[in-house]
């Protein structure tokens, strides 16, 4: 089976080495349950020479990133694949960080901009100068993704507490849910684990908002089991292997 190499830091209360975040501890419990050998290590640098290409390694995307260089590897994902674009009901295009700083319509007209290349910032609705601040880099003009704003009545990870009817309450339409997993499964180039967004809008429509790599994801709620299993897919399919782990448990 593969090892699976856990990124951990020294907790000076507890006096004693604790998986690096909450994430990579969630990791970790399903990867204990899928009966694992599970390696400690602090810093990539380490390991580096000692990780093998069925190996995975539980750390954060740039970790994860320099992993798959060392085998040859570009993560590929599309976050808005064009098969699945007609749920999304909004315009998305291609841009640099620099055409948008430098172009006032641009920057004041409220578009959500994301980075092409993972976590270089954070997306974010710019619909000011200030809202560019810690989206450049003196080095590089970024490619970035843009699209039309979306107004949700459902956030992703919270609610509106003043709302006179609070995100909980709302129910996304389930025949587009469907139709939208139909077309998604049929998507030959489709990635074995990946989290889908969707929203409900103000206007009473169940919209996708976008898709997000599972080498990247955050657990958000996940069992620790589904989570380490979403894990290990994405690291088989992208490193070529088959995946150990796909009919344990």
């Amino acid at each position: 089976m593969p090892r699976v190499w856990l990124r951990t830091k020294f907790d000076y209360g507890m006096n004693m080495q604790i998986p690096h975040s909450e994430n990579i501890a969630h990791a970790m419990y399903g990867f204990r349950q899928l009966g694992a050998e599970i390696v400690p290590y602090h810093n990539i640098n380490e390991i580096y020479e000692k990780v093998e290409r069925e190996d995975i390694v539980l750390d954060y995307v740039e970790q994860c990133q320099a992993i798959f260089r060392k085998f040859s590897v570009t993560p590929y994902f599309f976050n808005y694949p064009e098969i699945m674009k007609p749920f999304m009901e909004r315009r998305i295009w291609k841009d640099t960080i620099n055409s948008i700083s430098q172009n006032e319509y641009k920057w004041s007209a409220g578009y959500f901009v994301k980075p092409v290349h993972d976590k270089a910032f954070t997306g974010k609705i710019i619909s000011s100068i200030s809202n560019l601040v810690g989206c450049g880099n003196y080095s590089e003009d970024y490619e970035v993704i843009v699209s039309e704003p979306i107004n949700m009545d459902i956030r992703p990870y919270g609610w509106d507490y003043q709302s006179a009817a609070p995100g909980y309450l709302y129910h996304y339409d389930v025949d587009t849910v469907k139709h939208m997993m139909e077309v998604f499964c049929a998507w030959k180039c489709r990635p074995s684990a990946c989290s889908m967004d969707i929203c409900y809008t103000a206007e009473g429509k169940t919209l996708l908002v976008e898709f997000n790599d599972a080498y990247a994801l955050g657990c958000y709620g996940l069992p620790s089991l589904s989570y380490s299993k979403l894990i290990s897919a994405r690291w088989a399919q992208l490193l070529g292997y088959q995946d150990e782990y796909k009919e344990l448990l």
